[in-house]
């Protein structure tokens, strides 16, 4: 075999960096690049897939036997309650609370414009009255309720403190007026309330 001289053998200990090199060096940097690009668009991978479960509800039959259901309060809120619930009474007929859980079990969730027409109809339905009031106006109400129902008005002039059961009448100049029923968390009539009416209160009204 032919010894090969100096120049040669250096020669052969090049050619396999002449010839793979370039190739070898495109796979790199093409890889690179790839990985580079990866750092750019998703410097924290995690947070791209991040997704919000949904508030858990608590389920529960209304007593109408309709389904309900109210997101789980899981946060503490420090706010004081503006808007407490109504005490029970045990001075005024018990008739009244059962004519106001008639009343929300009947009443809708907009105003009808029937809000004395739906309290006179739970009033007769829990036994508080014989007969069904005549007036038609809602700002009458308390005065029939008075001179022909046995009622007396209650020294209350803030409608969150008036008892459950009791009947809440307001004023109006070129208006029916309004009345509606304290329940343990609001008021109702012909709809249901967290919120008392606006109109001036006439007052509040109840019967032993």
């Amino acid at each position: 075999m032919k010894n090969l001289t100096s120049a040669e053998k250096n020669h052969l200990r090049a050619w396999p960096i002449c010839r793979i090199g370039p190739r070898f060096m495109r796979k790199l940097l093409t890889i690179t690049f790839v990985i580079s690009g990866c750092a750019a668009f998703c410097p924290r991978p995690a947070l791209a897939l991040v997704f919000s479960a949904p508030n858990p509800k608590f389920a529960y039959t209304d007593a109408s036997g309709k389904k309900q259901s109210v997101e789980v309060v899981d946060k503490y809120y420090p706010k004081k309650i503006v808007e407490p619930f109504a005490k029970l009474d045990s001075n005024i007929d018990p008739k009244l609370r059962r004519a106001a859980t008639i009343a929300q079990e009947r009443a809708r969730a907009h105003s009808l414009s029937k809000c004395w027409h739906f309290v006179k109809e739970a009033l007769v339905a829990a036994g508080v009255v014989k007969s069904r009031p005549q007036t038609t106006m809602a700002k009458q109400a308390g005065q029939e309720l008075v001179n022909s129902y046995g009622f007396k008005k209650l020294p209350v002039s803030n409608p969150y403190e008036a008892p459950v059961g009791s009947v809440l009448v307001y004023g109006a100049k070129r208006a029916a007026g309004h009345v509606e029923i304290r329940t343990e968390d609001g008021f109702v009539s012909d709809f249901r309330s967290k919120t008392p009416s606006r109109r001036p209160l006439l007052g509040v009204f109840a019967k032993s």
